[in-house]
């Protein structure tokens, strides 16, 4: 049973992530891009932890991190980036 929910939610997180993808290519703004970014990089996380759920290690949960701090930033410097037009002061 858990093999099926799990292939339910990698689907529809792998759906997520194409909508977002198409966000980021049509966007009508920077603002839509930046969003859609990071609402990719959360669909990547619940990928990670689904795939670690599935293999039953603890090595994507701690890869799951990392990409949530290096989607933080990377979040948080483009958004500077946009409004300033330089990220470090």
């Amino acid at each position: 049973m858990i093999s099926a929910a799990l292939l339910f939610a990698f689907a529809c997180y792998t759906l997520g992530l194409i909508f977002n993808l198409w966000r980021i290519t049509r966007g009508p703004d920077a603002a839509d891009r930046i969003l859609a970014l990071d609402t990719m990089v959360i669909n990547v996380i619940a990928l990670l932890i689904l795939y670690g759920i599935l293999e039953g290690t603890a090595v994507y949960y701690e890869a799951s991190m990392l990409v949530a701090m290096v989607g933080f930033v990377s979040t948080v410097a483009y958004c500077r980036f946009m409004l300033r037009g330089d990220i470090i002061e």
